[in-house]
């Protein structure tokens, strides 16, 4: 029997945003952690090959900080939905529960995904940049 048609709808904006959220940050792990993994282990080629396939991956890190935007913007919002629905009560029928409780569970661990996500490509996209350039002025001066 297919639980979802009665879940409550709050629940279902839930999840929705949840997967959004989970979309947008897997964009910022494509524009900016993917290609600084592949060149530092010195996969260079293989970023190139991947360049020419998906030239689009260009396009996202030349826009990496609306991209960002966008992706916290869609990251907060589901939080405060993930927030407010914590507390939204399951229906009484036992199979309803059930689906209600696995579908909090999975939105959640979506959600906590799609933060490490978020976190990783910006930490590739604004801070490693910034740490390798200090690192390297620090080498070539001493």
């Amino acid at each position: 029997m297919p639980a979802d048609s009665s879940l409550d709808p709050a629940l279902k904006h839930n999840a929705a945003a949840s997967f959004l959220s989970l979309f947008t940050s897997g964009s910022t792990l494509i524009c900016c952690a993917l290609p600084a993994l592949l060149v530092s282990i010195g996969a260079g080629a293989a970023m190139a090959g991947l360049v020419t396939t998906f030239p689009q991956i260009v396009w996202l890190s030349e826009h990496k900080v609306p991209l960002f935007a966008i992706a916290g913007v869609m990251l907060l919002a589901a939080g405060v939905m993930q927030w407010r629905a914590r507390s939204l009560p399951c229906p009484a029928d036992p199979t309803l529960a059930a689906a209600c409780t696995r579908a909090r569970k999975w939105s959640v661990a979506i959600y906590a995904f799609s933060v490490v996500m978020f976190a990783t490509g910006f930490f590739f996209a604004f801070i490693a940049p910034t740490l390798f350039r200090e690192l390297l002025k620090t080498v070539a001066s001493g």
